[in-house]
């Protein structure tokens, strides 16, 4: 599985409804209203490069609204759940 994190500049007044577009496409996992550089953070989770290349150049970038928009992949993920399965002896 791939994750590109999409961070999106978007035009003030509809920041809501690009917002609900983005997170209707096919392999945005999760969208994010934020503070800070990026109006909206959408999380691509789909399982190749290719498909990266479908949603955010074929889809993400051509809702209207989207004025730019920068992505980063992920290459790790760490999180609790992480963590806590690798020093799991599975003794309950």
């Amino acid at each position: 599985m791939l994750t590109a994190i999409v961070m999106l500049n978007i035009t003030p007044a509809k920041i809501t409804t690009v917002g609900k577009k983005v997170a209707a496409i096919d392999g945005v996992a999760e969208v994010y209203s934020t503070t800070g550089e990026a109006d909206l953070i959408a999380i691509v989770r789909v399982s190749s490069h290719d498909e990266i290349a479908k949603v955010i150049s074929d889809q993400i970038a051509k809702v209207e609204g989207v004025e730019k928009l920068i992505t980063h992949l992920a290459f790790r993920t760490y999180s609790r759940e992480d963590l806590d399965a690798a020093f799991d002896i599975g003794l309950d």
